[in-house]
């Protein structure tokens, strides 16, 4: 037998499909070239898949990674990024002085899946499971930026940052915004990596213009990259 197949045929070529779309969004056509699965096939198991949440569609309609995918690695134990978000994030809290959180991308948007709110005080608070918009944020800015040119230009439409500013966080490791999300917040993100140096999370503070100015940057980039790059690296290690 073929190591890389079961013997299953029908549920090998749905993990092939699966293991395309971590790559990223995919149409029918791409999927087939990818998977080397006939359409009629490909489209079959792709729509099954989606009935289970396996698998979604972006805006486009492409196919790309459903929901279920991360709630069955949380509900097995084996998200090796969750497993040190808390401790990480309260590390980061406690030395910024401000509320710290974790973000992933999913399809058009971004979703908290990590926080450490801070203990006192005015505070922007994000709950885990929240769903934000990826055209506003530091955070949407470090998910966006290392893309592949074409669907970073396709995100652009409507986004409060430019192509401009997506070029300066790729070159400086890290996003800054102020109003932009939210009238009066201010925030700072970081790139958390996986296999094949792939952008996977932003880290991230936020907080009060107030509190941090409108140049968060200038004080809380070095530590918000240091939390990223500890994570980079636990996940690199226990891979």
């Amino acid at each position: 037998m073929d190591k890389k197949n079961s013997g299953v045929g029908v549920l090998d070529k749905a993990v092939r499909i699966l293991a395309t779309l971590e790559s990223g969004p995919h149409s029918l056509s791409e999927l087939v070239a990818a998977t080397g699965i006939a359409r009629p096939t490909a489209h079959r198991l792709a729509v099954a898949l989606e009935f289970h949440r396996l698998v979604s569609r972006d805006f486009a309609g492409r196919f790309v990674l459903g929901a279920r995918s991360s709630e069955l690695a949380a509900a097995a134990g084996e998200d090796r990024l969750l497993a040190i978000a808390a401790p990480a994030l309260a590390a980061l809290r406690d030395a910024s002085g401000e509320s710290a959180q974790l973000y992933r991308r999913q399809g058009d948007q971004r979703i908290c899946v990590a926080t450490a709110e801070r203990l006192s005080g005015l505070r922007d608070s994000v709950p885990v499971g929240t769903v934000l918009t990826m055209q506003a944020g530091s955070a949407a800015q470090v998910l966006m930026a290392w893309e592949e040119p074409d669907r970073l230009h396709r995100g652009l439409v409507n986004a409060k940052f430019t192509a401009a500013s997506l070029s300066a966080v790729r070159r400086r490791g890290w996003a800054q915004s102020v109003g932009e999300r939210e009238a009066g917040v201010a925030s700072v993100s970081a790139p958390v990596r996986g296999p094949n140096n792939k952008v996977i999370a932003a880290v991230s503070i936020s907080g009060p213009m107030e509190r941090l100015g409108r140049q968060p940057g200038r004080i809380h980039a070095a530590s918000v990259m240091a939390t990223a790059a500890r994570l980079t690296e636990y996940i690199a290690k226990t891979k």
